[in-house]
């Protein structure tokens, strides 16, 4: 079983950037970042250019909701930030799911069974 970390600090947010690798769709963009441990770490980040508190609170439990059912798809070893883009506002979850997995598939993160 994976087990999974969030992403809290500062530092490491800008080391994901500066070092990882980035790929985007309509509505998120993804940075992976290999971090020689057997966990992965996940952060999300939600500008205010998306909406209001409440907008920006819901996708960031959809992101991490639905990468926490799809956990064990993941390589290990990874921190991964997800940007949430303005298009982003108004997606239920299905939307959400479909497109951070279409991210992961492109960075060759996600393994399919």
């Amino acid at each position: 079983m994976i087990f999974t970390d969030s992403l809290k600090n500062n530092t490491d947010f800008k080391n994901v950037y500066s070092k990882g690798k980035s790929k985007a769709n309509r509505f998120f963009i993804m940075y992976v970042f290999e971090n020689s441990t057997d966990k992965n770490r996940i952060g999300v980040s939600v500008s205010k250019k998306v909406g209001n508190s409440v907008i920006r609170h819901r996708i960031k439990r959809l992101v991490k909701e639905s990468y926490r059912l799809h956990e064990e798809m993941f390589n290990s070893g990874l921190d991964i930030v997800v940007i949430a883009r303005s298009g982003a506002a108004d997606l239920g979850f299905y939307n959400v799911e479909s497109a951070l997995l279409h991210l992961s598939k492109l960075h060759g993160i996600y393994k399919d069974r």
